[in-house]
């Protein structure tokens, strides 16, 4: 199974662990061409972490950069269903005002 997939609506469903183990590269580079194009049409897009099992600070960077990739492309962005660790790694990192949290 990947890290993640990709709804018709938009939503990139995060599966699993977000640590340093399981990310292999950005998150839009992954995305075929089609899906890059579904993306770009709709103007948005929503991280569901409802899955995740685990995240470390790898998988904390990884979302930030997926944000940053996102805003490049004139997305909006959310995530949804954070885990309480992802929470708490962002705030003791200060930089839990650069999560798009809904």
């Amino acid at each position: 199974m990947s890290l993640f997939d990709l709804n018709q609506q938009g939503t990139v469903s995060v599966h699993g662990n977000l640590d340093r183990d399981t990310l292999t590269g950005n998150w839009w580079q992954q995305l075929s061409p089609a899906q890059q194009s579904m993306l770009n049409d709709q103007g948005r897009c929503t991280f569901d972490l409802s899955d995740v099992e685990r995240v470390d600070s790898a998988g904390l960077a990884w979302l930030i950069n997926a944000v940053r990739d996102a805003r490049q492309r004139s997305l909006e962005i959310r995530i949804s269903e954070p885990p309480a660790k992802l929470l708490k790694l962002a705030k003791i990192s200060d930089v839990d005002t650069l999560l798009p949290l809904n």
